[in-house]
């Protein structure tokens, strides 16, 4: 199951942007961050599909969601404007953002070529 983050388990785990100007991923794995609220159709659409990556990459790739409608700031700082979006985190380098219900194969490519492959 993903984890609901606020701000401060935010800052804890992915980046503090209020200490560090440029990207500094706090996190030991790479991760995938769904902006999503409770009200949005096809947010509810990927949230199962969310879960169940959460259960296939276990160990390999954390699954955090975030409620837009409670963590406004969070989703402001991203500059969120529309939900679904997903942000893919890697371990090094900078995070992608994908907006829109991606299909579950597009996750699992997503995650595989930007997550796990490891950059030369």
């Amino acid at each position: 199951m993903a984890e609901n983050l606020t701000k401060q388990a935010f800052f804890e785990k992915v980046f503090n942007y209020e200490q560090n100007k440029e990207w500094k991923f706090e996190g030991e794995l790479p991760c995938v961050i769904d902006f999503w609220a409770p009200w949005c159709g096809p947010c509810r659409m990927v949230g199962p599909v969310i879960d169940e990556l959460s259960n296939e990459y276990k160990g390999k790739v954390n699954f955090y969601k975030i409620n837009t409608d409670e963590e406004q700031e969070l989703a402001g700082a991203f500059g969120i404007r529309s939900i679904p979006s997903l942000l893919f985190v890697p371990v090094t380098g900078q995070p992608k953002m994908a907006v829109g219900a991606l299909p579950k194969d597009a996750m699992k490519e997503a995650i595989d070529k930007d997550l796990l492959t490891p950059v030369n």
